[in-house]
């Protein structure tokens, strides 16, 4: 696919929110008594919660990772599509996958602040994956073999 300037500038003003909101989320907000207070409120046992707890930032910092690669948009290259939408759709995934649990802890322990950056991560990645999807199929049916490219 080829980044158009909108495109290119909407991803990399996105990975750029994401990249801090999942920073934030992942060393700020989430933190051992967090996981506690979640596990206990789903009735389960907390004596797994460090381990629960590293797992959760080791998928943080991918994420954190993967959402830096959408920076790199900026430089026009296309095999960066994939991998932007992939890591895009990835966290999306987080709306589903994050136990509600969790939400109401750091309600509990930070107010509604504490669910804004996973809000705005998740739900922002579930917006960029359907508009890069949509630029996708857009510029597959503009560049199909025999028919004239837009200039």
């Amino acid at each position: 696919m080829l980044w158009t300037p909108k495109i290119r500038l909407v991803t990399v003003l996105c990975s750029i929110v994401f990249v801090l909101g999942t920073a934030l989320q992942n060393y700020v907000i989430i933190d051992l008594d967090l996981i506690e207070a979640s596990m206990r409120l789903k009735g389960a046992d907390t004596a797994e919660a460090p381990t629960y707890l590293s797992a959760l930032r080791l998928v943080g910092n991918v994420f954190i990772a993967g959402n830096a690669l959408g920076l790199l948009v900026w430089f026009r290259w296309r095999w960066l599509f994939w991998p932007v939408l992939a890591f895009n759709v990835g966290q999306a995934f987080g709306v589903f996958v994050v136990p509600f649990e969790v939400h109401r802890a750091a309600i509990g322990e930070h107010g509604w602040p504490g669910v804004l950056p996973s809000l705005v991560t998740d739900g922002g990645a579930v917006i960029l994956s359907i508009v890069l999807i949509l630029a996708y199929v857009r510029s597959r049916r503009l560049t199909r073999t025999g028919d004239p490219v837009r200039l």
